[in-house]
């Protein structure tokens, strides 16, 4: 079986010194290599490409056939990893908190090591006013509280 620490390293020596980083590395009992990286900058098919090569050229397929699969993680999967979160600030975002119900959106504002701050907008009674008024809320969240995160996408 391919190792996981092989394709680690692998992967490793070849992002070194670029803006790309590793979101998740797979490896299963039927050599099932799954590589979902990510970039400051984005992440294009041949940057993707020159790391599944690398991997590729540096894994024998005489001693251990396998699948291999470079890519970077889509939209359905979600972010999780603070240095994806610094990535897309200024998006709209969803988040579900760890033990609640409810999800919050809105746009992702701040991202540090720590946590995260959402800004919504939103229409609301004011005490003393007859017609509701936009006002602003802002909702903070430290990584470990956070069970979900998505980058909302609008086609419009």
């Amino acid at each position: 079986m391919v190792s996981k620490e092989e394709v680690i390293r692998l992967v490793e020596e070849k992002i070194e010194g670029t803006d790309m980083f590793v979101v998740n590395i797979s490896v299963s009992p039927n050599n099932h290599i799954k590589v979902s990286l990510d970039a400051d900058s984005g992440l294009s098919i041949e940057r993707c490409v020159e790391v599944s090569r690398h991997i590729e050229h540096n894994l024998d397929r005489e001693q251990e056939d396998f699948t291999l699969n470079v890519s970077s993680p889509g939209i359905d999967e979600g972010i999780s990893m603070p240095r994806q979160f610094m990535k897309n600030k200024g998006r709209e975002i969803r988040i579900l908190k760890t033990g609640e119900h409810k999800k919050i959106e809105g746009v992702l504002k701040e991202a540090d090591e720590k946590g995260i701050t959402i800004e919504r907008k939103e229409k609301q009674r004011i005490e003393g006013r007859k017609k509701k008024e936009w006002v602003t809320l802002t909702f903070s969240a430290d990584y470990n509280e956070i069970e979900e995160a998505k980058i909302l996408v609008s086609f419009k």
